[in-house]
């Protein structure tokens, strides 16, 4: 199948009983059958047409993860129009005007909660012709109408033009385009990724080479629809197959919806979920949280059951293998009395995890293991399609990101585009049916991203011998010390937050500097309760600077003569520690709408702060400028 209609009408075909779409809008999930997927689509596809969208024209998607979600996009590929999914993070002051702006957009397709963003901008959007509703509204204004309405006009054009609608469908080509995705932008302004309708259908064949999915599989696809990975992984994947997908219910806001997850995960009884960083780490916590309310004992053992698997599984390569062997009876006894219990808070049908939205921390990854359900972290980005390599349950490595997609020739190259040999560092570029088209209208970005039809994604990584995948990180995100070197920082800062309970958030800054420094945000909470169960009165200088010692020991654990002294190379540490008092986040536009810091906005943000961490004085965590932002913290 070499496009999106091709492959939705093979799944109809033999699937058509099956239930693809699972929305829970009252007391229960309701299904939506492959068939009755169509009949909507098709529906829609017929009214949007008959209303004057033509091929080629730009219909942005903004709504919470919903059945119509999937009718709407499926709509609009089936016109030949190109869908523009959006984040409902984004703001309706510069990053969603940006995209509907740049993008073109003639219409939009908006649910109830986003509706305000745009009419907020609409005067501002002279291409934007008309605002379609998913949900009924009390009034339209002149240009605006509903889904159902469209669906209405579907029906009569379907009755008189059935003919004529197969042939717009017949039309569509491989190479013709399906989405503009726009980049998040965590070092520069988002662009629009252009992707074909063969870049997702090679990307699904692609995909599934890594791992079978059967038709009775089922999964919660807590990540936002609009995501690169959960979009073609998700959504395409899951209709390819003939398998079930679940949206999260809907609350009265983007933050309400996600109560429900633990909810909706019983109810679905998922195979798999989609996971990253942030919600790993959300369910390690509650995980934790629900040992330590059944009292000492339970916990202890707990901990002790951790130790086990931990040593057990290793890298998942090498697990029960030489003297591992004989913790295999103990191990299995935990996992009866303990690991157990917790999987069946996930449905009782859990099996893994699939991670592919950012580096994942080993030691959450061997958490997850240990309980039994693996995280198996991949590789992929929206200018792949995004999928390039991922780990699964025959045949995986902890820390890697997995092995190769079929159908893809990837190298490592250095600076100079020379390939290099396997182990070696350098940037991982690649080739195949999945790279997209390039930029949407900027010519140069294509050109610098794409060579000799090579994508060269900007990722460092190296391959090992065994034919496994490391990526070390972005090129525009590294520390650069004073005499040239190079490392990404992301491993550091998500290992340190990932295992302190003192951390939130941290990024670590080195442009051609002698030393490295930090910025670095507190867990109020955790500080506090660490005072109190050390008797420091936080309202005496003296407890305030024991606060910021704290903070400062948990770095030191990974330095020279620390616990962790072998993780990292000491020179990437931070050798000044600049305390924020409030935390990297969408409202103050330092965290872009996949949940990533944006680096080249919080030095810009801080370069003050920076820039004084680089004198004598901040070197001592114990300074007027963090003591300041501590006691801001405490105060609120």
């Amino acid at each position: 199948m070499k496009t999106i209609p091709e492959l939705f009408e093979v799944s109809v075909r033999k699937y058509g009983n099956n239930p693809y779409l699972l929305e829970k809008r009252t007391d229960k999930y309701v299904a939506t059958t492959f068939s009755e997927t169509k009949e909507q689509a098709f529906r829609f596809a017929a009214g949007l047409l008959s209303l004057g969208i033509r091929k080629g024209d730009r219909v942005a998607l903004l709504s919470e993860s919903r059945t119509d979600w999937v009718i709407s996009e499926l709509g609009v590929l089936h016109t030949g129009a190109i869908s523009v999914p959006l984040s409902i993070l984004l703001k309706e002051g510069g990053d969603l005007k940006f995209r509907l702006e740049h993008s073109e957009t003639r219409w939009i397709i908006v649910s109830k909660l986003q509706y305000a963003k745009i009419r907020t901008i609409r005067k501002d959007l002279p291409d934007l012709e008309k605002i379609i509703h998913i949900d009924p509204a009390e009034k339209y204004e002149e240009d605006e109408i509903s889904m159902e309405d469209i669906k209405k006009k579907g029906d009569e054009y379907l009755r008189n033009n059935y003919d004529r609608f197969k042939e717009i469908m017949k039309s569509i080509g491989p190479d013709d385009y399906a989405n503009i995705c726009y980049t998040s932008g965590t070092t520069a302004d988002p662009k629009g990724i252009i992707l074909s309708h063969r870049n997702y259908t090679a990307n699904i064949e692609q995909a599934l080479t890594l791992f079978d999915v059967p038709d009775w599989w089922s999964t919660l696809l807590i990540l936002p629809w609009d995501h690169s990975f959960a979009h073609t992984v998700g959504i395409y994947i899951m209709m390819a197959t003939g398998a079930s997908l679940a949206a999260v219910q809907s609350g009265k806001s983007y933050l309400d919806s996600l109560k429900h997850i633990s909810e909706n995960i019983k109810e679905i009884k998922p195979v798999f979920l989609f996971s990253a960083p942030a919600l790993a780490k959300g369910l390690r916590k509650g995980i934790e949280k629900a040992i330590r309310d059944k009292g000492a004992f339970t916990e202890k053992l707990f901990r002790n059951a951790l130790k086990i698997a931990y040593v057990y599984n290793g890298i998942g390569w090498d697990k029960g293998k030489g003297l591992r062997i004989f913790l295999k009876p103990l191990y299995k006894l935990y996992d009866l009395i303990i690991f157990k219990k917790i999987r069946a808070n996930f449905g009782g049908r859990l099996e893994f995890f699939v991670g592919g939205a950012a580096l994942l921390d080993i030691e959450l990854q061997k958490f997850f293991y240990a309980i039994g359900i693996p995280m198996l972290q991949g590789y992929g980005l929206t200018e792949a399609s995004p999928v390039i390599s991922g780990n699964a349950l025959k045949r995986h490595k902890l820390g890697s990101s997995g092995f190769l997609v079929k159908y893809l020739d990837l190298k490592i190259c250095d600076e100079d585009g020379t390939e290099l040999p396997v182990g070696e560092k350098g940037e991982i570029v690649i080739r195949g049916e999945n790279v997209m088209k390039g930029y949407w209208k900027n010519e140069k970005a294509t050109g610098e991203t794409i060579r000799d039809g090579w994508l060269h994604t900007g990722d460092m990584g190296y391959m090992d011998e065994d034919g496994f995948l490391y990526v070390l990180g972005r090129f525009k995100s590294l520390l650069i010390s004073d005499d040239g070197e190079k490392y990404s920082p992301e491993g550091i800062e998500e290992t340190i937050t990932d295992r302190s309970p003192f951390i939130d958030q941290m990024m670590l800054y080195n442009n051609q500097n002698k030393y490295t420094t930090a910025l670095l945000v507190p867990n109020k909470e955790a500080l506090i309760r660490w005072a109190k169960s050390n008797n420091i009165n936080l309202n005496e200088p003296a407890g305030i600077e024991a606060l910021l010692k704290n903070l400062e020991s948990v770095i030191d654990q990974y330095k020279p003569g620390g616990t962790h002294d072998n993780l990292f190379p000491s020179r990437w540490l931070p050798s000044a520690i600049g305390i924020l008092d409030e935390p990297f986040s969408s409202e103050n536009n330092l965290v872009n709408s996949t949940g990533k810091i944006v680096r080249g906005k919080i030095v810009d943000h801080y370069r003050n702060r920076i820039d004084y961490l680089y004198i004598p004085e901040a070197k001592n965590i114990i300074n007027p400028v963090n003591i300041k932002a501590i006691k801001k913290i405490l105060d609120r």
